[in-house]
């Protein structure tokens, strides 16, 4: 059989019966891999990504390590409650083939893992499980992880990268675009807000996952109970506001990201309420009451990103996101600054 090379370090296992591709992801590939002995799951970490895929390590090592010990605390099986990295023969954490860095963890058997959002059930244990992913790491030194995609959400660079964009012209579009363009240039008070928070003292760096979506988190097959948070290549330091942010950016919307029809895009204030009540419920006292009142603009912030993002990316020529008609990335855009616009009106407010 043609199974990867990277498992020819892993003869511990036993011998492999079975390796196939697995799962959804578009970054890593990923098999499912099956021995006399268990189920494994087997990932070449995309180095065009992660640059360093030996930080993308440590971060996972130090983050699964420090959840195991609290499952063990809590009664728990740690091979339920986190990801488990199994070593090679020769002890490493990771695999090295042809320049590509593999791993290989234990498959958590009778899990299974959810891709959309039905309604605020989903929404509440979506964001309860990253609220208690949160408290899990709360004790956790952040500055003992490293930035394994630096200024990932850092949001005035992000506006900056866009004013470079606009006065480079590369696609020749800027013209065409100057509402928008108008629209994020704006908004820079809003785009500074988090930093500004974090230089101030009131919103500290934490851990935090940085993608969070519900096909991210594992559910018991038989209960239905919330297991473990998994996918953590992008666990670095960051603000715990902004993995609230993305999962409500993505999961509270009327409408999908692309959608061309401004006018059925809307923020779903019972699936904000849901996400709002789960994470602060699964962070329990970990969250500050600065971090508790900042919450609304983590939404904003991370809807308000992603549009500059495509915006930049559109201004460009479209070299970063893949795109699958003509003006995709606009559309993205002008989606993503039609449902900030939507937030501002309901969630200022309330602030």
């Amino acid at each position: 059989m043609n199974y990867p090379q990277a498992l020819l370090q892993y003869t511990h296992i036993g011998t492999v019966t079975e390796c196939v591709p697995f799962g959804g992801g578009h970054i890593n590939d990923t098999f499912s891999v099956r021995t006399e002995n268990g189920r494994y799951v087997l990932q070449r970490i995309n180095s065009n990504v992660f640059k360093k895929p030996l930080q993308v390590m440590h971060n996972l090592l130090a983050v699964t390590e420090h959840i195991r010990k609290k499952a063990v605390i809590r009664g728990l099986d740690p091979r339920r409650a986190t990801l488990t990295v199994i070593p090679t023969d020769g002890g490493e954490c990771c695999a090295e083939t042809e320049g590509d860095i593999w791993r290989l963890c234990l498959f958590i058997d009778n899990s299974v893992a959810r891709d959309r959002i039905e309604g605020p059930e989903d929404m509440y244990a979506c964001a309860k499980a990253f609220g208690v992913f949160q408290r899990s790491l709360a004790d956790l030194p952040a500055d003992g992880l490293w930035h394994t995609i630096p200024d990932f959400h850092n949001t005035p660079k992000r506006l900056t990268a866009l004013e470079e964009a606009v006065r480079r012209n590369a696609a020749g579009r800027a013209a065409s675009v100057g509402e928008e363009i108008e629209f994020a240039l704006a908004r820079r008070a809003l785009a500074e807000k988090l930093e500004k928070a974090h230089a101030e003292g009131l919103l500290p760096l934490r851990i935090t996952h940085n993608d969070t979506k519900l096909n991210n988190v594992l559910f018991d097959a038989a209960s239905g109970a919330v297991l473990a948070v998994i996918d953590l290549d992008t666990v670095m330091p960051g603000y715990s506001v902004n993995d609230l942010g993305d999962l409500v950016r993505y999961g509270a919307s009327t409408a999908a990201e692309d959608e061309r029809d401004l006018s059925k895009v809307a923020l779903d204030m019972e699936l904000y309420r849901a996400a709002v009540d789960g994470f602060v419920c699964g962070c329990g006292n970990a969250l500050t009451a600065a971090e508790r009142e900042l919450l609304p603009y983590g939404a904003m912030l991370m809807t308000y990103e992603c549009g500059v993002r495509f915006l930049t990316d559109y201004l460009d020529g479209d070299v970063y996101f893949k795109v699958h008609r003509k003006d995709h990335n606009l559309d993205r855009c002008r989606n993503q600054f039609a449902l900030l616009a939507d937030m501002e009106r309901k969630l200022i407010p309330c602030n």
